[in-house]
């Protein structure tokens, strides 16, 4: 597929896509013109890069994570394991924040309908 195939089946940008392959995100094959060619497993590599961005991963640090999964081996496998543990470890400390903040935004929210409850029964 080419580039406006996969931008449409993703979401991503053209833009996007040229920045991803330029980071080392994503690799594509060339037409003898010189046009982009992706295949079907593209699309769910574009949406994983597409998820650790959205939740804060930088594209360095995705990058420090895609060459095990191009080129594995033993030393790359190491580096990119160290990478995910840091990343996984920074993602549930702001899952745990989050769902904090939830629970109180929850407990606000319990306290509001009562006060309501009780307003609506005093008549004020």
């Amino acid at each position: 597929m080419r580039i406006g195939e996969l931008s449409a089946r993703t979401g991503a940008s053209r833009r996007s896509l040229r920045y991803y392959e330029e980071q080392g995100l994503l690799v594509s094959s060339r037409s003898p013109s010189g046009q982009r060619h992706y295949e079907d497993e593209h699309v769910e590599r574009v949406r994983l890069v597409q998820a650790f961005l959205a939740a804060g991963m930088s594209s360095g640090t995705i990058a420090g994570m895609v060459p095990c999964m191009a080129e594995p081996n033993r030393d790359r496998a190491r580096q990119a394991l160290e990478i995910m543990g840091r990343e996984r470890a920074r993602l549930s400390g702001a899952i745990d924040h989050l769902a904090a903040a939830r629970n109180a935004l929850d407990n606000l929210i319990e306290d509001n309908h009562a006060y309501l409850a009780r307003s609506a029964e005093d008549g004020s």
